[in-house]
């Protein structure tokens, strides 16, 4: 009734909280049928609600976002915050220079990184985070150091 898994979850969960905190008004007669009443209840109350919860398209959102670029300054600082990054990435030891650059600079997500070279998600985990501490040092003992 729900449409999705994890509204269902939901749903279950609020059913049985829903049973146990009226469970002192309960007869103890045809346990079933009180808990699917309550069941149907809760997802009946979710479809109503469900038109108050509708989300925007994602081009709806996107285009009515300012634009961020205002200008050539803008557009200046921003290239030369990513050449900075880029070059900060490959000053780190590998294996943490390659992944730094696909996470840090190409904004790839772990998934993704993991999937492409072949490694376990939670060793390109590992391996941003040890990449991230990297770069904080060379941050703070100075840019470029």
């Amino acid at each position: 009734m729900s449409g999705n898994p994890f509204d269902a979850q939901d749903l279950t969960q609020d059913t049985f909280l829903s049973a146990y905190q009226k469970l002192s008004g309960f007869d103890g007669e045809h346990e079933r049928a009180w808990i699917c009443k309550i069941a149907v209840n809760k997802c009946l109350d979710h479809q109503k609600n469900a038109a108050r919860r509708i989300q925007p398209e994602e081009e709806l959102v996107f285009s009515e976002l300012p634009d961020q670029r205002a200008g050539p300054e803008a557009s200046y600082l921003l290239e030369e915050s990513r050449q900075e990054i880029l070059d900060l990435c490959r000053q780190l030891p590998p294996p943490y220079n390659e992944i730094a650059e696909a996470h840090f600079y190409e904004e790839r997500s772990i998934k993704e990184i993991a999937e492409e070279k072949g490694r376990n998600i939670r060793t390109v985990q590992t391996q941003v985070y040890r990449a991230k501490g990297l770069l904080k040092k060379k941050l703070k003992g100075g840019r470029m150091g």
